[in-house]
């Protein structure tokens, strides 16, 4: 098979499962803004069916997906310069993940970690949308011949099934039609950690909201939480070697750098030798300086959620342009036969 050539193309997604927390927000948000900037065709989703995979009140994901939309909106996401909606309004995500669910391997699926840790011990409880999620992400990807894919390094896996779903597709169709779509990680803080547990993400999903810092936090909030952060006694050093074994106080070093724009060893040379009375306070104070105007954004866009919903629609129907003619192309290779006259 010849190689077609695909135009760059960007596709990312978070679900409205609750309060983007700072990690959302330098692992993704702050590249996605940057994206915007470098020629590429950017394409944003709030993935509410993949929210679905575990019960959600309907209320409460009516209001997240428009504060989700919100938060895009707030770190920057112009709707002018990339397409912004959410999943459910573009029927052609599903459509194309039953697709894949016929294309993707049992034992692919298998070996999904997050699967594993988010059914927990009782896996036969779990919905069968838990399980094959990763399917329909990879029709998030492929229904816009997606080219590359910023995600966290958790989400490294699933992009990796999406380009093994990609090469079966066209290995057993013959024809060379997905992409195999790439992902981008890069940054100081790829991987926050919770302010509670350095060995642990920092997630909207944890018990304890004290573990995280939460995009709609006030300036109260937010030192607290900093001051409050789990630390070890000994000063920061002056070499990140020196750091290995100290991962809550590594955490706190590259939330700091990352906030900063700086690397982690500009960030020791200022504070090597100092204890976290003097560490947490700066860097609460950086932490509200670039945080407070996402979350007075954030309140302000909440206050007019038609406009949020304007916004959203335009963005599906944008969106939804480019994803149903790949998908009736697909439904053409498969061998489904569309008749109808719509």
């Amino acid at each position: 098979m010849s190689e077609p050539k695909f135009e760059p193309r960007v596709f990312s997604g978070a679900q409205p499962s609750g309060n983007l927390t700072l990690g959302n927000y330098l692992g993704a948000l702050r590249r996605w803004v940057a994206m915007q900037d470098e020629g590429l065709e950017t394409i944003y989703c709030v993935v509410d069916l993949h929210a679905i995979t575990v019960w959600q009140d309907p209320a409460k994901l009516a209001h997240a997906t428009r504060e989700l939309a919100a938060a895009y909106l707030a770190c920057g996401l112009n709707p002018a310069r990339s397409i912004l909606f959410n999943q459910s309004q573009v029927p052609a995500h599903a459509e194309l993940a039953w697709i894949f669910n016929c294309v993707a391997r049992l034992g692919w699926l298998n070996r999904m970690t997050q699967f594993k840790d988010k059914a927990g011990k009782d896996r036969e409880a779990a919905s069968a949308g838990l399980y094959v999620y990763p399917n329909l992400m990879a029709a998030d990807i492929l229904v816009y011949h997606a080219t590359h894919v910023p995600v966290g390094e958790d989400q490294k896996q699933h992009v990796e099934l999406t380009r093994d779903i990609a090469a079966k597709f066209n290995h057993d169709f013959g024809t060379p039609f997905f992409p195999l779509a790439e992902p981008i990680i890069e940054g100081a803080a790829t991987r926050v950690m919770s302010l509670r547990d350095g060995s642990k993400k920092m997630s909207k999903s944890d018990p304890s909201d004290m573990s995280r810092i939460n995009l709609s936090d006030d300036a109260d909030t937010i030192a607290q939480k900093i001051r409050k952060a789990r630390t070890d006694a000994e000063p920061l050093p002056d070499s990140l070697t020196l750091l290995a074994d100290r991962p809550e106080a590594r955490n706190l070093l590259t939330i700091y750098a990352a906030l900063a724009e700086q690397p982690p060893e500009t960030v020791l040379e200022e504070f090597a030798g100092a204890p976290f009375s003097v560490f947490k306070p700066a860097l609460a104070e950086l932490a509200v300086a670039r945080l407070g105007p996402i979350t007075a954004r954030m309140t302000e866009l909440m206050a007019d959620p038609a406009e949020i919903d304007r916004i959203l629609g335009d963005g599906a129907d944008r969106a939804a342009a480019i994803a149903e003619p790949i998908l009736a192309r697909s439904y053409e290779i498969v061998g489904l036969v569309r008749s109808r006259q719509i």
